[in-house]
């Protein structure tokens, strides 16, 4: 964990460090290394016999807590935006 943090941390101060300069290609080479990186826990999962087998199950649990997910942030975001239009015609009164 210390090992993540010191990283991370590093990677941080170069960011303040480069800051003025222009990276174009930067954005390119962070979606690399994110494909990299899922590939790899790709191949990490298919290599993992418990998971492999127990994939039906977690597929379900994944769609369940999915549709939870997307219920909620709906329903937060309907709520804020019936408060908000409450707010502005109160202050437009």
């Amino acid at each position: 964990m210390f090992t993540i943090i010191l990283i991370m941390a590093g990677g941080i101060t170069l960011g303040w460090c480069l800051r003025g300069r222009k990276l174009p290609f930067l954005g390119r080479l962070t979606n690399m290394l994110i494909w990299v990186l899922l590939f790899l826990l790709g191949v990490e999962v298919g290599g993992d016999e418990r998971i492999v087998e127990g994939i039906a199950s977690l597929g379900v649990e994944a769609i369940a807590v999915a549709v939870a997910g997307v219920a909620g942030c709906s329903l937060g975001a309907w709520l804020l935006w019936r408060w908000a239009k409450r707010r502005k015609e109160v202050a437009s009164k």
